[in-house]
């Protein structure tokens, strides 16, 4: 019995006991505290009873007061038991024909030595050859039992007692994943107290499934990754059809032909003096047999083999008898395994494991093998069995799986799991060596506009793109990685200083800058890219990846297209970030925000042509707030769209107030956001407002960054039009920091460009500004557009713009923003003298 595997090498010596006057519920509860799937119930230190996971279906849950009784109502007695010394093929048996999954174990002087499950059995009987070579779909032995989510808990109880099966299937709930009861739920239900509940809120979900051709190996292996004992089983067409447990493994085995072959091939004694019938049978055993086997004597010399060792090998018995199984050999292994292998087998007469070989035609294949040497009576060696299969399609299956897990499945690189795998084993790396890393948090800019008006094929075709241009950009030990969507990430290990990443991000953005040219659509994508410093930034995975992203967050603020170290300030201007969001979103409720109006003066008549709506908040707690701290947040987080409707209608509001109280005509010019103009009810918004205001949309006028214009122009054109059909006026703000182009402002319904204060604040003393100011007032002419010059504080710059013929001015010089109170006295008044 010295090659046999006993119960003593199995058992569990952690016993899980209560005396019986537990209420069942508490021993539920301690059941789940140590994860055990029984508890031995011990009186006066004799076991009287056990209660299991599988007794919990023959509770009567109908009366929610039987898990409040003592154990010993419940429990299953006398309680089975076993000793040490016996083989687990034997255990195997009883488990199988008693019914039973838990034998107690008892030591020499029937004192209690641990307990024995059918789960250890299944794990660690070395049944993987012939697990490998029975399909998922043989071991389905009850019929599906499916329960709709509403059942209640004592009715399925008492479904899953009748049909005699251990689990159930339940329906699919609001997420549409169908979820799995088995016993293990109701004791976890038992322990909670909650037995009144429907198995739709008791229900594990989801349902792990396993297709019914996957071979029984494969489940098994599923089941311990995932930490639980049933699986759905799913036919070709993905439907659920049955329900696959370790009991049902268990009893698939063929155990006494199992065990008489583990005998033959262990046990050369037994094999001596068995008769010949039996030798007969057993041949004809090991030929039927799907796995490979061969024997050799006591110098690896090989003696016979089976049919299957052909088909596996290629090799036919005449070509392999007198060869060494170095026939096989596939170069793959070290002298160190071999000696490893034959070590175990001289020490312990046994070996298994997976293993690489070469079949005849020069294919190299991984198997699993089984090598058992078999003593004749004076226990000296005489040969060797070995069992072996083909698990190449197990191998390609568990590539698969890893694939999936670890890798972005359109992309092909490392995904976040991955990602965050390596850079917490590359840290440890860098300490020992003294050595510094850098990560790269990069995202594209605005690529949601890409699959928005092209389509996610094209969308999914740049970030492919942007793959291969990342991997192209950095080093070969470097690693790129998908984080999700838009957004990538780079570990650079050994830099020597920050410039190291810095270049790299340069890098990065110059190939990414380059065209991307998909499906006859020329794209120019550009990226935000965040970077952390190890061990400078952050000393753990969590802590450089977050700070990365805030640096990238810090590049999208600054303006986008560009790469941001991360400093410490930036978490202090995150907090601050935060806090303002928080106070912002408040804002509208609590008339926070105001309206200040700056005037625009014509350079004809001196007089006061319209106003332009200016945007103040002033907080209980933060101040005055300057727009270009809080516009960007409210751009980002959406607050944009009430605080732009809040900002046009108080406009309109005022606009017609100054009407009706006799001031003259004036247009109200009111800024509107990039998310403004995306929304697709953008005109009836605006028709609304002018409606419920009373405006005439020829006194409203909106202004538009160059920027805009130039961001999905398929979608702003039409609207842009509609809005001019209406009556309402156009101008482009910020004239000349775009890229808009002569041809593209032509197609649109533009009535005036604003030039940029950074142009007009040196002129006419800055001659190259000077230029161009000539020039965009001369080309706006040419397109019948007016002109206004914005920043002006001087008179010579008034002058000068006057030479060129620009048609009006916004300014220090003619009014600072004022409320509307203040500002209504400038309204009818010359504001600059005769020219």
């Amino acid at each position: 019995m010295s090659g046999e595997l006993l119960v003593g090498h199995l058992l569990h010596e952690e016993l899980l006991t209560c005396p019986p006057e537990t209420p069942l519920y508490q021993a539920a509860v301690q059941m789940r505290t140590h994860r055990c799937s029984s508890v031995l119930v011990v009186d006066n230190g004799d076991a009287v009873g056990i209660w299991t996971e599988h007794d919990a279906l023959r509770l009567d849950l109908t009366d929610p007061g039987q898990i409040e009784q003592p154990i010993s109502t419940q429990m299953s007695a006398p309680v089975k038991t076993t000793t040490k010394q016996v083989v687990i093929d034997d255990i195997g048996h009883r488990f199988h024909d008693e019914g039973i999954r838990h034998l107690l174990v008892l030591d020499s002087r029937g004192g209690f030595a641990g307990i024995i499950s059918q789960t250890d059995v299944v794990l660690n009987y070395g049944l993987e050859r012939y697990l490998q070579a029975r399909r998922v779909g043989s071991a389905q032995r009850a019929p599906l039992l499916t329960l709709e989510a509403d059942t209640p808990l004592a009715e399925a109880t008492s479904r899953m007692h009748a049909a005699g099966v251990d689990a159930a299937v339940v329906a699919p709930g609001p997420d549409g994943l169908p979820g799995i009861l088995t016993e293990r739920d109701l004791v976890r239900q038992v322990a909670l107290r909650e037995v009144t509940r429907s198995v739709g809120a008791t229900a594990t979900r989801p349902l792990v499934t396993v297709d019914h051709k996957y071979s029984l190996l494969q489940a098994r292996d599923l089941s311990v990754r995932r930490g639980i004992r049933h699986l759905g089983i799913t036919d070709d067409g993905q439907k659920i059809i049955g329900v696959l447990s370790f009991t049902d493994i268990l009893g698939l085995l063929e155990h006494d032909q199992v065990s008489h072959l583990e005998q033959v091939l262990r046990d050369r004694e037994q094999a001596l003096i068995e008769s010949q019938r039996s030798l007969r049978l057993s041949k004809q055993i090991i030929d039927a047999s799907l796995d490979g086997v061969l024997i050799t004597n006591a110098e690896g010399i090989i003696e016979s083999v089976n049919p299957a060792f052909t088909k596996l090998t290629g090799y036919s018995a005449e070509e392999a008898i007198g060869n060494t199984p170095a026939l096989l050999k596939s170069g793959r292994h070290d002298e160190t395994f071999y000696e490893q292998l034959w070590g175990s087998l001289k020490e312990t007469g046994f070996w298994q494991g997976e293993i690489w070989n070469r079949r005849k035609s020069g294919e190299i294949y991984p198997e699993w093998l089984t090598i058992t040497s078999i003593r004749d009576d004076l226990g000296g060696e005489h040969k060797y069995a070995g069992v072996f299969s083909d698990i190449s399609d197990r191998k390609e299956s568990e590539n698969q799986i890893r694939a999936l897990a670890y890798y972005d499945a359109l992309t092909g690189l490392p995904n976040r799991r991955l990602f965050h795998d390596r850079l917490g084993l590359a840290l440890p790396q860098m300490v020992r060596h003294a050595q510094r890393l850098a990560v790269l948090f990069i995202d594209l800019d605005l690529f949601k506009r890409i699959n928005d008006t092209l389509g996610h094929s094209v969308g999914d075709a740049v970030l492919c793109e942007m793959a291969t241009r990342l991997k192209d950009c950095v080093r070969d030990g470097d690693t790129v990685s998908r984080m999700g969507g838009d957004e990538f990430t780079v570990i650079m290990p050994d830099i020597k200083d920050t410039n190291n990443a810095t270049q790299l991000a340069r890098r990065i953005t110059d190939s990414i800058r380059e065209p991307f040219v998909i499906a006859e659509h020329e794209l120019y994508v550009t990226s935000s890219i965040g970077i952390t410093i190890f061990p400078n930034d952050g000393e753990t995975v969590e802590e450089l990846i977050k700070k990365a992203d805030k640096a990238m967050y810090r590049a999208k603020d600054l303006g986008r297209n560009g790469y941001q170290l991360y400093t410490e300030s930036m978490n202090t201007e995150s907090i601050e970030r935060l806090n303002m969001e928080n106070h912002l979103r408040q804002a509208i409720a609590r008339d926070e925000l105001q309206l200040n109006y700056q005037v625009k003066v014509d350079l004809v008549s001196n007089q006061t042509t319209g106003v332009e709506a200016l945007l103040r908040w002033q907080n209980h707690e933060l101040g005055f707030v300057s727009p270009a701290d809080f516009l960007p947040i409210a751009e980002s987080n959406g607050l944009i769209l009430p605080i732009g409707q809040w900002v046009l209608e108080h406009a309109c509001r005022q606009a017609r107030a100054w009407l009706d109280h006799g001031l003259p005509e004036i247009t109200m010019a009111v800024n509107l956001s990039s998310r403004q103009l995306q929304q697709p009810d953008l005109v009836e918004s605006i028709a609304e407002t002018l409606s419920t205001t009373g405006l005439a949309a020829e006194r409203l006028e909106i202004e538009l960054t160059e920027a805009m214009l130039v961001e999905q122009p398929h979608e702003i054109e039409p609207r842009l039009h509609r809005l001019r059909e209406m009556g309402v006026r156009i101008a482009v703000d910020d004239f000349g920091t775009g890229y808009s182009s002569l041809a593209h402002l032509k197609r649109l319904p533009i009535d005036s460009l604003k030039i940029d204060i950074s142009f007009i604040r040196n002129v006419p003393n800055d001659a190259d500004n000077a230029e161009i100011v000539a020039a965009i007032i001369a080309m706006a002419h040419r397109l019948d557009l007016r002109v206004i010059a914005e920043g002006v504080e001087n008179e010579d710059q008034v002058r000068f713009l006057r030479t060129l013929g620009c048609d009006q001015i916004q300014g220090y010089l003619v009014g600072r923003p004022l409320s509307a109170d203040n500002i209504a006295s400038l309204l009818d008044r010359r504001l600059l003298p005769e020219g």
